[in-house]
């Protein structure tokens, strides 16, 4: 079975609470690595503390996840999705490719918490995203961005 599908067996948990789940993401993104948060300027006033359960931090994590979804649906043929998205996270963002790896390990285990993300699923979904962040880093260049 591909990578994709062994993630998307998943996905329609995250799915069913995209809003949840993409709060839990982030909030342990920022726990897990806490210099993270700098990258979210309009996270800045919100205490460490109170990042669990604040809608902002829901709202965006949300939006993160339905482009995963995004993602995980093309199967690899990603370019029109991801494209865009590396250049704002490269121009307007400033985003390092590390951050996409960092986030990458929170989302394996919150989907392993989750959505039932077994072993080879994590292992899968590992894979995706390194295809995922090696594409992000071949547009970064294209912009001159050194992330």
């Amino acid at each position: 079975m591909a990578d994709h599908e062994l993630v998307l067996k998943c996905w329609g948990a995250v799915e069913a609470d995209y809003t949840g789940h993409g709060g839990e993401v982030l909030t342990r993104l920022f726990k897990e690595y806490p210099d993270t948060l700098k990258l979210f300027p309009k996270f800045a006033g919100i205490a460490q503390s109170d990042l669990a359960g604040n809608a902002a931090v829901a709202a965006h994590g949300a939006t993160v996840l339905k482009k995963l979804g995004e993602l995980l649906k093309a199967k690899g043929d990603h370019a029109a999705i991801l494209k865009p998205l590396a250049n704002t996270h490269a121009k307007t963002h400033k985003i390092a490719l590390n951050n996409f790896r960092l986030i990458t390990e929170v989302l394996v285990k919150v989907m392993a918490e989750k959505a039932g993300l077994d072993a080879a699923g994590q292992s899968a979904l590992r894979k995706v995203m390194d295809v995922v962040i090696g594409d992000i880093d071949g547009y970064y260049k294209e912009v001159g961005f050194a992330g």
